[in-house]
This record gives structure tokens, C-alpha cells and sequence, in this order.
């Protein structure tokens, strides 16, 4: 008869199914031993669709030429560095802890991109970057035109993972990834016309993160659906139907939940 590893290396015969019973000496050994700590986790996307929203809202309005001048990144870059960086690029390693490679690929790259943006004119106020390679819209900038670069391609490749998710998140990451493709043309060539483009892009995309970071937190704060978000489950997208249903105990006891 067909022998398989027991518990602790016996043999037992193959379809026996095992129970502490079996082994009761064993069974309390891992039972002493072993410890599950349940640490609840908020949706970081919360947060972090937050941050892209304002930084892409900001930085887009003044790509798309409607307010500023060539000055007006000096005095964005703290919020660009903080709001759209820092919580970000945090939320994203928020993501990671939730179990959430999307959320975690999205915040972490798009968190540390605006992160080196602000860095960037932060060193460009303090009169420590070259002025001959600081972006400037309608001048030719290829280093610069590279960030977009792979903005655009890497964003493109989490647009396509989305749809698994929800065609909300999908349509957000594909305006953005378009987007950074105009701004990777305009500072690459030097023509003012892709940015401008680019910058109605990515005010675009902010509108959508902030309907899905609202939406995200009305589910969280009502308990149900209450904005769809085209998600690949039907039954989600109807208002006042509960999305997601978090692993914890029946009483109320902190759980744990996958994913967002």
C-alpha cells in the first residue's frame, strides 16, 4: 500500500485523513508553539490615490498651461514632494503589507517619482542643479524626457494588470501611462504641444483617483458599495451591496483582510 509523511515523518497509508487525535502529543507541541498575530490593515489605496491625485492636479493644471510660469515648480515642489511623494511611496509599502502587488507596483513607482521630482527642484531652488539641464516646458530635456519614459511603460503594464481589479483603477493607469507618453515626447523634442496634452491627461486622471479614493472610503466608512468602480465582480459594482467581506472573527475582534 502507498505510504505518505505523517505529521511528524510517519507513515500513513494514502486517503487516511489525520486528526489531533492521532498524535496528541505532537499536536499540543505545535499548538504550544505556534502564535498568529492579527494586525488589521486600512486600505492604503485610500491614501495614496489621494497623494497622486493632488500632485498630478497641481503639476498637470501648470503642464497644460493654465496657470504659472516656468517659476511655479519652486514652489510646488514641497507639496509635489510630501503629499504626492512621501504618503504615496508609504502607502504603497502599506500595500505590500495588505498583500497587494497592484497598489504596491501603482503608490511605490508613482510615490518615488514625485518624490524625485520635488528633490529635483528642490536642488534647482537651491542653485545646486545645472540651470543648462533643468526641465523647462518647450525646451529639449532628454534626461528628462527618460522619467516619463518609464513612467509611461511601467504604468502602461499596471493597466493592464487592473483589469483583473477593476476597470476604474484600469482607466486610471491608462490615462496616466498616455499621459506620460505626451510628456516624454514633448520634453524629448521640445515642442510645447505634447505637454500641454499631457497636462490635460493627467488632470483627467486626477478626477479619476479622486472618484476612486472616494469611493474606496465610502465603502470603508458604509460597510457596502456606494460608488461603483467597475470592478470584475458584478455583483460589486451594484450601491448598497457589500464589495469585500474581511477575514475576522464574528465579534467584532481585530482581523486580517487581503488585499484592499
Amino acid at each position: 500500500m502507498a505510504q505518505e509523511r505523517g505529521p511528524v515523518g510517519r507513515g500513513v497509508p494514502v486517503g487516511q485523513r489525520h486528526g489531533p487525535e492521532e498524535f496528541p502529543e505532537e499536536h499540543s507541541l505545535w499548538e504550544d508553539r505556534t502564535r498568529v498575530f492579527l494586525q488589521p490593515v486600512a486600505a492604503p489605496s485610500i491614501l495614496g490615490l489621494f497623494g497622486l491625485a493632488a500632485a498630478t492636479m497641481m503639476v498637470g493644471a501648470w503642464m497644460a498651461g493654465w496657470y504659472g510660469t516656468l517659476a511655479t515648480p519652486l514652489a510646488l515642489f514641497p507639496f509635489v514632494l510630501f503629499f504626492g511623494g512621501l504618503a504615496q511611496f508609504l502607502a504603497g509599502m502599506w500595500s505590500y503589507r495588505a498583500r497587494d502587488g497592484l497598489a504596491t507596483a501603482v503608490h511605490g513607482m508613482w510615490g518615488a517619482f514625485w518624490l524625485a521630482f520635488g528633490l529635483l527642484f528642490m536642488l534647482v531652488a537651491a542653485g545646486a542643479f545645472p540651470a543648462e539641464l533643468t526641465p523647462v516646458i518647450g525646451t529639449s530635456r532628454p534626461g528628462f524626457a527618460f522619467w516619463w519614459v518609464a513612467l509611461c511603460v511601467i504604468t502602461g503594464l499596471t493597466a493592464l494588470a487592473a483589469v483583473g481589479r477593476s476597470m476604474g483603477m484600469s482607466a486610471l493607469l491608462l490615462v496616466l501611462s498616455v499621459g506620460s507618453a505626451f510628456a516624454a515626447a514633448g520634453f524629448w523634442s521640445g515642442a510645447t504641444w505634447p505637454v500641454r496634452i499631457s497636462g490635460w491627461l493627467l488632470v483627467i486622471s486626477s478626477a479619476i483617483a479622486l472618484y476612486i479614493a472616494a469611493a474606496m472610503m465610502m465603502e470603508d466608512t458604509f460597510g457596502r458599495t456606494i460608488l461603483p468602480l467597475g470592478k470584475y465582480r458584478a455583483e460589486a459594482n451594484i450601491p448598497g451591496r457589500r464589495a469585500t467581506r474581511p477575514l475576522e472573527y464574528r465579534y467584532g475582534q481585530p482581523g486580517v483582510r487581503s488585499g484592499q
